[in-house]
Parts: C-alpha cells; sequence; structure tokens
C-alpha cells in the first residue's frame, strides 16, 4: 500500500468547503493517480474517522499565455469526503465551522 501522506495532499479551504463542514464533509487535494479506495483508506488512517463516501473531481489545468508561448497550470484532483454519523470530526477542521 501507498503512503496514506503522498495520497493526501493537502485540505482545500474554500467558502464552498466551508458550507459543507456541518455535514461532514471535507475537500482534499489527493494524488492524480489515486482511486477512491486509496482515498478512503488514507483518509481512515491519518485522521482515524470512518469514511462513509468518498467523490473525486479531476480539473484541467487553464491554458496561460506569456508573449509567444503558452503552457498549462497544472491538473489537480479533489476529494471530497463525506464522513459517517457515528464518526468523530476532523480535529484540523474544528474551529472553521460556522
Amino acid at each position: 500500500m501507498k503512503n496514506p501522506h503522498d495520497i493526501i495532499l493537502r485540505p482545500v479551504l474554500t467558502e464552498k468547503g466551508y458550507m459543507t463542514l456541518d455535514q461532514r464533509r471535507y475537500v482534499f487535494e489527493v494524488a492524480l493517480n489515486a482511486n477512491k479506495i486509496e482515498i478512503k483508506q488514507a483518509i481512515e488512517q491519518v485522521f482515524d474517522v470512518k469514511v462513509d463516501t468518498v467523490n473525486t473531481l479531476r480539473t484541467l489545468g487553464k491554458i496561460k499565455r506569456q508573449g509567444r508561448y503558452s503552457g498549462r497550470t497544472p491538473e489537480i484532483k479533489k476529494a471530497y469526503v463525506t464522513l459517517k454519523k457515528d464518526s468523530k470530526k476532523i480535529p484540523f477542521f474544528e474551529g472553521m465551522e460556522q
């Protein structure tokens, strides 16, 4: 199994993410090659919680230009993780709830 810290890269802290905290739904940026089962196991292992569902979203990088040269910003993959009702909350997000 892969190292869980290689799968979970960072939390995504946005207004939309803050609004779903009371529903026990958290957003993380994850590795591009990680699947839903690996993400679920990594979250359960790192934060010691019970995961109910994992939804993933992959966004393509925008095309950016500088003069005549063009390139893309990095592609990212986000995971929307919903915890079970009987699971405890993730301590990192405790003070951010509304």
